[in-house]
């Protein structure tokens, strides 16, 4: 009999708050999990950024990746180690890599998810920094009148980067004025305009890691730190949520994406998902503040699981069973249990419940007692410090910190 260790690498960009919760509550944990005649234990680890030898081999079982995203360096290192040595990794690279909110809009629609229309229209300016573009776009580049978009979808339609960049690049227009001023100063990028859905009853943003879903109600017009509701509206139900989980699995696993978020809007009792490419979503206390450890709690549990079972990395993307069901007679509810069905398969959904029922279940007691220390407020207070003017750490600081008081009391 052994101890086996299972090696989990954390790959961080300007993340502080999570990596030492999560840090400290494995260590906490004191795993010792059987397997066969040997035990498994669990040691985690920072990732370094350095040069490698592409053919030098990868000491990690597991690695939650932040980085691929935006950083090529680590987004190929970690290719490489998929490739050659058989690291199982958050999310699939290549996917993150490829797979911008337009591919994403244009296969739920395909799937018949309740998308809002959306248009995607050339760049207003981007002659002026890509100038060897300038004879294809003379010769080929089709004048429009982006006001007549007006005469097609009602306002307010929302005018975003096709690729991204959150609400800080997002901006709605309430009409032709607001649409044309939008589209004069979208500089270089490539541009989607979204019709609104108005008007609402509900804003979700469901949260997905691995199997475990957590819905949050959500408040756009809000600064950042309350825009994460503490509670739910009172109209959602029980089966609303049930769709929303299920949206967000299909969504997930479609795209080989174990950690992703989607925001969806309810008008008329239809939930129409309209912002769900965001495999990298975010982690930090300062937005999630009562919801923050049931995030630490499901990092763990997935990684855990993943590292002590050696769930093999499925490294392409396999569409050809959501696009059966898509083309099939079925009606819409009946192709998204269809799609949650596979995505249950594929996150192995009932082995991971049965594994952390077995070999997690002091997890919440151990989150529980941690969340109520002096190391936890620590990491609070150092995010905060990173984000916030002086005047502002320690009111800031203790607003995030009784938030996660009032979720340890509500679960005692």
């Amino acid at each position: 009999m052994a101890d086996i260790v299972r090696n989990i690498g954390l790959s961080l960009g300007a993340d502080l708050c999570w990596p030492i919760c999560y840090e400290q509550i494995m260590r906490g944990l004191d795993l010792n999990i059987p397997s066969g005649a040997d035990t498994l234990r669990f040691d985690v680890e920072r990732v370094t950024i350095e040069p490698f030898d592409l053919t030098q081999g990868c000491k990690y079982d597991v690695v939650i990746d932040r980085l691929t995203h935006w950083f090529h360096m680590s987004r190929e290192w970690i290719k490489k180690a998929v490739l050659m040595d058989g690291l199982y990794v958050l999310n699939n690279p290549w996917s993150v890599q490829s797979m911008e909110k337009h591919t994403a809009y244009c296969a739920m629609m395909h799937l018949g998810m309740p998308v809002p229309t959306t248009w995607l229209i050339p760049p207003k300016d981007y002659v002026t920094q890509n100038p060897d573009l300038e004879p294809t776009l003379t010769r080929y580049a089709k004048l429009f009148d982006i006001g007549r978009l007006g005469q097609r979808m009602d306002f307010p339609m929302f005018v975003k980067p096709y690729d991204g960049g959150g609400w800080r690049s997002v901006r709605k227009t309430d009409n032709e004025g607001d649409l044309r001023d939008a589209y004069e100063n979208s500089g270089a990028d490539v541009m989607h305009v979204q019709a609104g859905v108005y008007p609402y009853d509900a804003f979700v943003r469901s949260i997905g890691f691995g199997p475990q879903v957590r819905h949050v109600s959500y408040d756009p017009d809000k600064p950042l730190h309350d825009r994460y509701r503490e509670q739910h509206y009172d109209t959602i139900g029980a089966a609303d949520l049930e769709t929303l989980r299920k949206i967000t699995l299909t969504i997930n696993t479609f795209f080989g994406w174990e950690f992703n978020s989607c925001e969806s809007l309810r008008k008329d009792g239809v939930w129409h998902p309209m912002d769900f490419a965001n495999a990298c979503p975010d982690s930090q206390v300062t937005s999630l503040h009562r919801h923050f450890p049931w995030l630490i709690k499901a990092y763990i549990r997935w990684s855990v699981f993943c590292a002590a079972t050696k769930r093999p990395m499925r490294m392409t993307l396999d569409w050809a069973p959501y696009y059966a069901i898509a083309a099939s007679e079925r009606s819409y509810t009946e192709k998204l249990d269809a799609y949650a069905k596979i995505a249950d398969e594929r996150l192995e959904t009932a082995r991971f419940e049965e594994f952390c029922a077995t070999h997690l279940s002091h997890l919440d007691e151990v989150a529980h007692e941690f969340f109520g220390g002096p190391v936890a407020r620590d990491a609070v207070h150092q995010k905060v410090a990173s984000l916030f003017p002086a005047h502002e750490i320690e009111p800031f600081t203790e607003l995030f910190w009784q938030r996660i008081q009032d979720w340890r009391q509500e679960t005692e």
